[in-house]
């Protein structure tokens, strides 16, 4: 009994766990589709869409979290070959944030370039719960919009 409880809790938790680490990763520069992941977690239909939600979008923030202390620290760490942003990236993205400022963060769900906003708000010394706020209503409002439009609400 004990055994069964135990596997059905692991059952519950792995596709939890890995959708919490895609989501992160793909906040990063590195290539992950959280969007892939949650879609296909949300056809099986084993998990609350709504918890699903939750842990996509905290996962996600919390790896555009990393790039905003990854832009803090810039400075330090721009010529090492592992920095995640490339100049031209970075240079671009400063000129969306120049422009548009804080605002620009509502754009870190994009695909292309929204990692580079989150490291430049970083860079620009963007203040941390403006950042968070921002980029969790961005990122949120994605994952929603997707849970939706799969389970055929939208």
């Amino acid at each position: 009994m004990a055994a069964q409880a135990l596997t059905e809790i692991v059952e519950d938790l792995l596709p939890l766990i890995g959708l919490f680490a895609v989501a992160f990763v793909a906040a990063t520069v590195l290539p992950a589709q959280s969007e892939a992941a949650l879609v296909g977690l949300l056809v099986l239909g084993k998990q609350s869409p709504d918890l699903l939600v939750i842990v996509a979008t905290v996962g996600n923030v919390l790896g555009s979290v990393t790039n905003w202390l990854l832009g803090r620290l810039v400075e330090y760490y721009r010529e090492q070959r592992w920095f995640p942003v490339s100049e031209k990236a970075l240079e671009r993205a400063r000129g969306w944030y120049r422009r548009w400022g804080r605002w620009s963060l509502l754009l870190s769900w994009a695909p292309i370039g929204g990692d580079a906003v989150t490291v430049a708000a970083g860079v620009l010394r963007e203040p941390f719960w403006s950042f968070l706020l921002l980029v969790t209503i961005a990122k949120a409002g994605r994952y929603i919009v997707l849970a939706l439009l799969t389970m055929g609400l939208l």
